[in-house]
Order: structure tokens, then C-alpha cells, then sequence
């Protein structure tokens, strides 16, 4: 039986994730503690003998998959359909902008609901598509070997929420922290999710800025992606 590892790693700290923005498809780069995220998650993974590294040609993804490359030796491959989901005409505003300036999108948000999108934005149904066949790629080109993939929050829900039979709809229900490393084997297209939410090597960093879904639609307070 032919089976596929992948090691999923969500990109290092960015200011706007410090400053909870929906970042989507703005290109910023890494901040310092994101760039200290991503020389430990070189070190943590420089024994895996991986078959390939896989990135979203986003720029801090990128900058995130350098020094694990060089630690790997492996050269990176780019992958568009690795991007986050495109929040169009909010992308790089905080909520209390879009609240502001948005707030009909701001409430269609909140429901978290498959084919919502923001202005010009992407939906979740056709995110969910793009991430998965952009997945499925990466494992029909390297069966039988362990792959890295570099990439982002949302896609990593998309996959979670596959590989644990879940719908789209509503808020995300695991953890995705900056540069956590996420396995998960594959077996005949199925998905199993061996290991999540992996922070050990940051453990003595700042405290992450923490985006939880849940508890926005709780109390309908303030948040971003």
C-alpha cells in the first residue's frame, strides 16, 4: 500500500499577524520573531529525510521555507494553489475597518458559511477546491515519500477539516499556530492526521497572536485571519 507523508508547517509571524489583519494574498514578508520561527523550524526538521519542499509562492511562506530548504538541501517548489483564501477587497484591513467600511461583509462573515465571500473575495467552497486539488497534486507526484509544505492558517483547515470529515461551514475547530509543524499520512487518498499544532521548538518565544473563530462567533467581538 503506497503511502504519502506530508509535514505541514503554516508560515512564520508576520506583523500583521501581530496586528490580527486578514492578510489573504498581500505579499508581506516576515517579522523578526517570524524570521527567528522559521531558523528553528529549519533545525527541528534538518533530520527528516524529505523527498521534497512544497511553498506557497506567497512571500512569507517563502522567506519561511528558505532555511529549511538549505537544511534540507532541496530546492522549493512554488505553488500558487498553496495560497491563503483571497479576501479580496479586504485584504490587509483590520476588523474594525471592515466593520466599518464593510459591515454587511463583516456580518456575512461571521456566519461562516461555504459559499460566502468578501467583496471580490473567494469563497470558502472554492477555496476548499483549489487547496485540495493543489494537495492532491503534491501526492500524486510523490507517492511513497515524505513531503514538506509550506503554507498558511486557512489552507491548513481546509486539510483539517478533510482529513477529519468535517464541513465547511462554520469556525475552524483546530489550532493553527505560526509555524507549528502538522503531520499527516496518506493511504489510497485518505487523510489521517498522525500529528497537530507541534510549537516545541518555540516554546520560550513571545506568546503568538491567537485568531480564534470559536469564540468570534460566541461573543461577535473583534478578530481577523
Amino acid at each position: 500500500m503506497r503511502m504519502t507523508e506530508l509535514v505541514l508547517i503554516r508560515h512564520g509571524e508576520t506583523d500583521m499577524n501581530r496586528e490580527l489583519r486578514f492578510q489573504g494574498h498581500v505579499n508581506v514578508g516576515l517579522n523578526a520573531i517570524g524570521l527567528e520561527q522559521a531558523r528553528r523550524l529549519a533545525a527541528r526538521l534538518c533530520t527528516e529525510q524529505a523527498g521534497a519542499l512544497y511553498a506557497s509562492d506567497l512571500l512569507r511562506a517563502r522567506q519561511t521555507a528558505e532555511p529549511i530548504a538549505a537544511g534540507l538541501a532541496l530546492q522549493p517548489v512554488p505553488e500558487s494553489g498553496l495560497r491563503e483564501q483571497n479576501f479580496g477587497r479586504v485584504d490587509g484591513m483590520r476588523v474594525d475597518d471592515i466593520q466599518r467600511e464593510h459591515p454587511d461583509a463583516w456580518a456575512g462573515w461571521l456566519r461562516f458559511e461555504e459559499d460566502f465571500c468578501m467583496p471580490d473575495g473567494e469563497s470558502t467552497r472554492a477555496f476548499h477546491q483549489r487547496v485540495m486539488q493543489a494537495v492532491q497534486r503534491v501526492i500524486a507526484a510523490h507517492p511513497d515519500e515524505k513531503v514538506v509544505i509550506v503554507t498558511h492558517g486557512g489552507v491548513l483547515d481546509m486539510i483539517y477539516r478533510t482529513a477529519m470529515s468535517l464541513g465547511l461551514n462554520g469556525p475552524r475547530q483546530s489550532d493553527i499556530p505560526n509555524a507549528g509543524v502538522n503531520r499527516i499520512r496518506v493511504r489510497n487518498g485518505a487523510l489521517e492526521i498522525v500529528d497537530w499544532a507541534d510549537i516545541r521548538h518555540l516554546q520560550d518565544l513571545p506568546p503568538q497572536p491567537v485568531y480564534d473563530q470559536k469564540k468570534l462567533v460566541a461573543v461577535a467581538s473583534p478578530s481577523a485571519e
